[in-house]
Formats: structure tokens, sequence, C-alpha cells
């Protein structure tokens, strides 16, 4: 087919069945939306992984007699622990936290909150602080170190608590790609709906076409290039929609907390990456279940 009536077809089709190709590629927008804010979500929790993984430490919790016995850990219980984890696999440093110390920074961590003037030092426990060079053989061996033995009030694994926020994550990821499948499947029947008005309402320009001896490819690539065009269009609006709510949602949201370091930014170089990744997806989907259906249900 000549490129000038190809382009006469295909923007009559789109201009005769305009509602159909409007909803089509709005259907197309909020699904690749969907689906590129799942892809985004999935990039920032292996960022956030990445940062926490080198912080997360391993703390031993002395008892309430070596906490108030020892401040500098030179009593020989609270030595005889650290020596332990010293000496332990995939362990790095151990430090010593006192009870002064960890008043002074629990009244940092709650500052402005009433409980920082309740909490006084004898009710906080000093601590041994273990950085590892293995956060999972090392934690293992610095907590089988320790556990049980005496001065030891307990040991809390970091890894316990951020693996909760990643739990929380990966259920928000999974949420957004279930509702993206949902979309997905009404932009797929949406698609189809609209190829086939596309050809009832073109059906006796076609009919003539096929008497004067086109074939069915080209009375068929009208109707897919059309689709192909809302498809990629709906693509484009969807990488649209994720810059603005980077910009006018998602900065907002964590921009303090990502200055603080305590969650990485959403960075604008994976929001465009995902965004042109988009135009092509929305064409080729639209493109092939316009195919499907006219082989499946269009004689044209």
């Amino acid at each position: 087919m000549r490129p000038a009536l190809l382009t006469r077809e295909v923007s009559s089709g789109l201009r005769r069945n305009v509602t159909m190709t409007v909803a089509m590629v709005l259907t197309t927008a909020v699904t690749l939306m969907s689906v590129g804010a799942g892809l985004l979500i999935l990039r920032s929790i292996d960022d956030i992984s990445e940062l926490y993984t080198d912080r997360l430490e391993i703390q031993v919790a002395l008892t309430p007699e070596v906490s108030g016995s020892d401040a500098d850990c030179s009593g020989p219980v609270c030595a005889s622990l650290r020596d332990a984890l010293q000496v332990a696999p995939g362990v790095g440093e151990v430090t010593f936290e006192s009870q002064e110390q960890a008043y002074t920074r629990f009244r940092e961590l709650f500052a402005g909150q009433s409980v920082a003037d309740v909490a006084r030092p004898q009710s906080l426990p000093a601590t041994l602080r273990v950085t590892l060079t293995d956060q999972q053989g090392g934690a293992a061996a610095a907590t089988a170190a320790v556990e049980g033995r005496p001065g030891v009030r307990g040991v809390i694994d970091q890894r316990d608590v951020v693996g909760t926020l990643f739990d929380f994550l990966n259920g928000v990821r999974n949420v957004a790609f279930a509702l993206a499948v949902v979309q997905a499947v009404a932009a797929v029947l949406l698609i189809s709906n609209t190829v086939q008005v596309s050809a009832f309402t073109r059906r006796t320009e076609v009919g003539v076409m096929r008497l004067v001896g086109a074939t069915r490819w080209t009375t068929q690539l009208p109707f897919l290039v059309e689709a192909a065009i809302a498809g990629a269009i709906g693509g484009a609006l969807a990488g649209a929609g994720l810059v603005a709510a980077k910009y006018a949602v998602v900065d907002d949201l964590l921009g303090a907390i990502g200055q603080a370091g305590v969650v990485p930014p959403v960075r604008l170089a994976d929001v465009l990456v995902v965004s042109v990744l988009l135009v092509p997806v929305g064409a080729v989907v639209a493109g092939v279940t316009g195919y499907a259906t006219l082989r499946a249900y269009v004689k044209v």
C-alpha cells in the first residue's frame, strides 16, 4: 500500500471512531502508567535494600546490672561479650554504647516528643553495636556468640525491622501489578472492540479494495497502524503522567525523609527510562491485539 493512501486511510479511521479511539488511548495510558509505577516501585525497593545493607547492625542489649555498673565496657562480663563478638566470622566492628550515650541518642531521635522528657538514662540498656561484613553469615555468627550468655538482655537484628518495611513495599508493588493486569485485560478488550467497529464501518470500501485485487494484508494494515498509533499515544501519556506524578506527588511525600537519607529519592533518570519504554510497549501491545482481532473475528 502506498504511503499516501495508508496515511489517508489511517487518518480517516481515527477521525471516524474518535470516541472509541480516545477511550482506547486513555485505557492504555492508565494501564501502562500502572505498569510503569510498579517497575519504579521495584527499582525503589532495590535502592532501599542497597542503602540499608551496609547500615544494618546487630545490637546486643546488656542487662540492667551490667549497664548500670559498667560505663566503658571494662568489666569482665561486657569485655568477654565484646571479645566473643570480635572474633565471630562476618563481624566488622564492635562498639560499646553506654546508658548515657543511649540516652543522648534517644533524645535526638525523639526530639520534640513527650517521650523524650519521660525517659531516663537508667531505663535504657547499654548496648554492644555490631557492624557486619557479611550480612547473612555475620548476623548468625554474632547472635550465636552471645545469645544466652550472662549479661545479655537480648539480641536485636535490625534486618527484622527492615524486613517488615520490605514486605510492605513488596505488597504495594504486587497490588500495583495486579491492578495493571486487570486494566490490561480491559485495554485489550477495548482495543479489540475498536478494531472491530472500525472494520465494520469501512466494510464497503474494504470490500471494493478486495474486489480489485487488494490482498488481505493490504486491507488490514490501516487498522493495525491505527491501533499502534493509539497505543503509542497512550504510552506517551502514561510516561508524561509518571513524570508529573514524580514532581507533583512523590517528591513532596518523600522530600524530607529523602533529604535525611532515610529513603532514597526516585531518580528522574529512572522515570524517564520507564516513560520512554512505555511508548513502544503501548504500540506493540495495541498492534498485536489488533492483528489477532482481525485474524480471528474480522474478514477484511
